[in-house]
């Protein structure tokens, strides 16, 4: 007796975020089956010259774009830590805080992690240079050559890091299949 079994087809997409106010480096992949594609990665930026409210709302348009394009299950951002200049966290957690209102007004599962866990799920070593994370992104999505900026390379690792995690929905389903 022969018998078939399919897995099952699940999918989501994952919107990977490099936080700034300058420059917001974003990477959206979809993710099944421990595969990934590269949908689009880039980065939202902003004049230094524009009065930071609106510097604030061309943050906001850019990612409503993004979450409406893609319409995402999840949305992968850094832990903000900063020990030396208060003035540039203030700014960059502000802007922050305009990326995460828009996910969460969008349903978008917002999940936050450290450096240290991006760089664990990205390369598996924890102390790894920013070098060694951004060759292991670019082999993982099978890219050709380096994103660029550098911060969207940045925001594409966070949503590697996002679908390698364990608590992650991407983790959960990857276990149902």
């Amino acid at each position: 007796m022969l018998h078939f079994y399919r897995k099952k087809v699940i999918l989501i997409i994952i919107l990977g975020l490099d936080p700034g106010y300058a420059i917001i480096g974003f990477g959206v992949l979809s993710y099944n089956a421990n595969r990934f594609k590269v949908l689009e990665y880039g980065a939202i930026t902003t004049d230094k010259d524009t009065p930071f409210p609106k510097r604030l709302e061309e943050i906001y348009d850019g990612m409503n774009y993004l979450l409406e394009k893609y319409q995402p299950a999840a949305m992968s951002v850094e832990k903000l830590f900063f020990n030396t200049n208060s003035t540039t966290a203030i700014s960059v957690a502000q802007a922050r805080g305009v990326c995460v209102l828009s996910a969460f007004k969008h349903n978008v599962e917002i999940a936050e992690y450290t450096p240290l866990q991006v760089k664990m799920a990205v390369t598996g070593y924890g102390r790894a240079e920013k070098r060694q994370i951004m060759e292991m992104t670019k082999t993982l999505l099978n890219l050709k050559e380096m994103p660029k900026p550098d911060d969207a390379a940045d925001a594409l690792a966070m949503a590697i890091c996002h679908a390698h995690t364990s608590g992650s929905l991407s983790y959960k389903l990857d276990k149902l299949i």
